[in-house]
């Protein structure tokens, strides 16, 4: 796309100005937003209903440490033993010591998470339960659907407060840096600065840029880039491609968690079973009922998601059955049904009763551990741009992500990435409405063969999850490049001359991230927790204990 300069001091009439732009509704959205609401005004917009996140969807719950007999040594341990050494260790002690203001804070929002009045030592009678990989009961939710609860308690108190503004069906092209400005000078040698973006409005087709002095991405993950997936539709790696398309460093994209039991079924659409299932009981087996996991590793079915991903695919592998089960039948029925309402809701409208029945599972593209390189404060390489949750890398996670610790990091890391941009709000200036030009779609014609575009989303996802899944190998890894890189120059040269469409824009997007995935998983000549290749099975300290970091190369 090419854009046109307006004349000397001619202003843009299509241009909106706000202090705090936030592309993003989830819970990283949101929690930003409203911290950052104090400092001024604040436009939060999201692709499709304000609701519609990766947290909307999580099952789990919020690790954080608040029984006396837990500790934070203890949830920092999990946490760095679970990322396999690639943990940023300050990250994980900010994001431990920092989770119980936050869970404090969501319940004074009204959020109505489970309650345990048999467990007097439980603060605030919050009932606790254990996940996969934590040494303790650290995991505050509400039944199973705790994405839900926190998703509904910021959005009420977002829309409660005046100077935050929420934009739905509206979505990020690209970001404004001095390669669009027509009065700053743009060098590629030099650190970018983000001025905003430029938005695409889905329901009237008008795209028109929005000046912000700082810029946050909180768009969530990448789950649709594969062919399996627990994330909804609007998954497809927007705010990582859009922030690699404008220089921002990304890092530790070959870390794609695979949630190990996803409900099998030909309608269950990847439905995820909760680890807090197997938190609660239930054991992983075969078709005969005979247990597995105990080759594995010695927690079990409560090994890391990683280790139980693998253990089950080499189990269909070596059986050449099409899942696994979980089994949860020897607990008590109606316990079961009060604990996991919504999972057995589900499973019960595809014919399965938990209390009763084998739950066939298979493992699904799940959470991207990887993302846009930030600080501990969620600034990333390019002033004034920030990010924080799915989309962002702050180095917690490392090479693969402990259960529940993902809406943690968003509350966390959400709130000090408002703070530091607030504190320092009135020093950035907007850029000029003489600066930004308009979206120029001269030449551009509107497609009418969305057939093509739609075969070549289905290429990607079958690419990545036939060679870059749970095990890859060099063979898998370099096959994958080469239809990943004919695709990207296919959709590129479609996207120069066609009008803007979102279902063009996810495109663009799924096939970028794409592309950074498999060139992090080229770069990473060991296996290290998510990342596991036949060519290089064991962990190689010397050389690769270190972060993935991809740049785009300059532009000419």
């Amino acid at each position: 796309m090419r854009q046109q300069p307006l004349p000397t001091g001619v202003q843009n009439p299509c241009i909106t100005t706000c202090d705090v732009l936030v592309i993003g509704s989830g819970i990283a959205g949101l929690s930003f937003a409203i911290a950052a609401s104090r400092y001024g005004s604040v436009l939060v917009i999201t692709k499709k209903q304000d609701c519609e996140s990766n947290t909307n969807y999580a099952q789990g719950g919020i690790a954080c440490v608040l029984d006396p007999s837990d500790s934070f040594e203890s949830h920092i341990r999990d946490t760095l033993v679970a990322g396999c050494g690639m943990c940023h260790k300050d990250a994980v002690r900010i994001l431990v010591e920092e989770g119980p203001s936050r869970i404090r804070e969501l319940l004074e929002w009204g959020a109505d998470f489970s309650l345990d009045k048999d467990s007097p030592t439980a603060q605030k009678g919050l009932h606790l339960g254990k996940e996969g990989g934590h040494s303790a009961n650290r995991i505050v939710h509400a039944h199973d659907l705790t994405g839900k609860e926190v998703e509904e308690t910021l959005l009420r108190r977002a829309k409660s407060i005046p100077n935050i503004t929420m934009m739905e069906h509206h979505c990020a092209i690209d970001l404004i840096t001095e390669y669009q400005l027509q009065k700053r000078e743009y060098n590629a040698t030099q650190p970018h600065t983000c001025f905003g973006a430029y938005i695409l409005n889905t329901l009237t087709s008008e795209i028109y840029p929005v000046a912000s002095r700082i810029t946050c991405l909180a768009s969530g993950g990448a789950g649709q880039i594969y062919l399996h997936t627990t994330n909804p539709s609007i998954a497809t790696g927007d705010g990582t491609a859009i922030a690699y398309r404008a220089g921002a460093m990304i890092a530790n994209m070959e870390f794609m968690q695979f949630h190990p039991t996803t409900l099998y079924h030909e309608h269950a659409d990847s439905f995820l079973i909760s680890e807090a299932l197997r938190g609660y009981g239930a054991v992983l087996c075969r078709s005969d009922g005979s247990t597995f996991m105990e080759q594995y590793h010695p927690l079990k079915s409560l090994a890391p998601r990683d280790i139980v991903a693998r253990a089950i695919d080499k189990e269909m592998k070596k059986t050449g059955a099409p899942c696994v089960y979980l089994d949860i039948r020897s607990a008590p029925a109606d316990k079961t049904r009060s604990h996991f309402p919504h999972i057995y809701a589900q499973c019960k409208r595809f014919g399965i009763d938990i209390t009763r029945d084998l739950i066939p599972v298979v493992p699904a593209a799940h959470y991207m551990c990887g993302g846009v390189l930030v600080d501990t404060c969620g600034a990333s390489s390019i002033a004034n741009l920030y990010a924080c949750g799915e989309v962002s890398c702050t180095g917690v996670h490392g090479a693969n992500r402990l259960a529940s610790n993902s809406l943690l990091e968003a509350l966390v890391f959400g709130r000090r990435a408002a703070d530091h941009g607030g504190g320092r709000l009135r020093s950035i200036p907007v850029a000029k409405t003489d600066e930004i030009p308009p979206w120029d779609d001269n030449g551009t014609i509107d497609a009418e063969e969305w057939i093509l575009l739609s075969h070549n989303f289905d290429e990607i996802r079958s690419v990545m999850w036939d060679y870059v899944g749970i095990v890859r190998s060099n063979l898998r890894l370099h096959r994958a490049k080469r239809r990943i890189d004919l695709l990207d120059r296919e959709i590129n040269r479609f996207y120069r001359h066609t009008k803007v469409t979102t279902g063009l824009l996810d495109l663009r997007n799924t096939v970028t991230t794409a592309k950074l995935i498999v060139s992090c998983a080229l770069k990473r000549r060991e296996s290290r927790g998510l990342h596991f290749t036949t060519d290089y099975p064991g962990l190689n300290d010397r050389y690769w204990n270190r972060d993935t970091v991809i740049i785009r190369p300059s532009r000419p």
